[in-house]
């Protein structure tokens, strides 16, 4: 949360939920303390309110979800301190995306990532019970899984917070018209979900680049369509060892050169460079299609691919956790 302080730089904003301790030592600290109901203006942009005028309400049972602190330092109060909010407090949110390997974490406040870890399955709960210690404000959390998550891990989970399981028939900030829902993987939801938060309005295709390489459109009207499923960069390495007699199992690199002079450099270009001119080729299609394009990159290789591209994207790693965010803050206020 950012605030702008003008004509007084020691007030600071301390903002804790009601039900929170007051964590503040008044030998040291002036303490003001405001809450929703307080508010004379009614509305929730809070600009120019006036310390310590309205900021005077001495109850902590008056019903509000938080209340806001401002602390000032005894020795240098002015009293006629005003201060501008910018932003106001957000819930803080628990995102698990379950994989096949490895779970990942997100703790956001509103729509920043304030935490981020990824786990191999059998730590979940162990991890997870050391985020809580550490984020204790976390009240709300949604699970989306490719993997499987033993159901005692989830019952933990259930038990501690309030938890929305994405699954198929999950409220969503669009409108999907694929023909087979409850086939759609809960990643692409969540990559589209993602599109609308932070492109709203636009025709955008999402591009995540992980085990398999996944294209999402949803249109300016915000209806998700559909989109393409091919294999992604280490899959066709595999598939080139696995499926011949003689190919070597390589790890992924940038080939030097289009022409490969050696079966080694020769999977590399084939691999790197086909799916270069895939991405580069299926977005210039839909360009084709809708002018406006807003093209996103995203997943584990969008970092290895996204400067080798032709055609303008935004790469954004964390697109994934950030549509599931906003799926949660969708459900938290139908």
């Amino acid at each position: 949360m950012e605030f702008l302080l003008s004509r007084n730089k020691h007030v600071v904003p301390y903002v804790v939920p009601v039900k929170s301790k007051n964590p503040i030592n008044t030998e040291v600290y002036g303490v003001f303390w405001w809450c929703l109901q307080e508010s004379n203006q009614g509305h929730m942009d809070f600009q120019s309110i006036a310390l310590p005028t309205e900021l005077r309400h001495q109850s902590r049972n008056c019903g509000c979800k938080y209340i806001f602190y401002f602390i000032i330092r005894q020795m240098k109060v002015n009293k006629k301190s005003f201060c501008n909010f910018t932003n106001l407090i957000y819930d803080m949110n628990l995102i698990i995306d379950v994989g096949n390997t490895f779970v990942k974490f997100a703790v956001f406040q509103g729509d920043e990532i304030v935490f981020q870890s990824s786990v191999e399955e059998f730590s979940f709960e162990k991890n997870f019970e050391i985020i809580l210690k550490n984020h204790p404000e976390i009240d709300k959390c949604i699970i989306s899984s490719v993997g499987k998550l033993n159901e005692e891990a989830l019952k933990h989970l259930k038990h501690n917070l309030k938890v929305l399981v994405l699954d198929s028939e999950t409220k969503l900030p669009f409108s999907n018209q694929y023909a087979t829902p409850k086939t759609l993987g809960r990643d692409r939801l969540a990559l589209v979900s993602g599109a609308v938060k932070q492109f709203p309005g636009v025709n955008a295709l999402v591009i995540d680049a992980g085990t398999c390489i996944t294209y999402d459109f949803i249109s300016s009207e915000n209806v998700y369509m559909g989109g393409a499923i091919s294999p992604g960069i280490r899959m066709r390495y595999k598939s080139l060892n696995n499926l011949t007699a003689n190919l070597p199992l390589l790890t992924t690199q940038m080939p030097e050169h289009l022409i490969g002079n050696t079966t080694d450099n020769a999977i590399h270009s084939g691999v790197v460079f086909g799916v270069l001119n895939e991405i580069d080729g299926i977005i210039s299609r839909y360009k084709d299609k809708y002018l406006d394009l807003t093209v996103i990159l995203t997943g584990g290789d969008a970092n290895f691919l996204s400067k080798q591209l032709k055609n303008s994207i935004f790469a954004n790693s964390n697109f994934l956790v950030k549509g599931l965010n906003h799926i949660l803050q969708f459900n938290s206020t139908e």
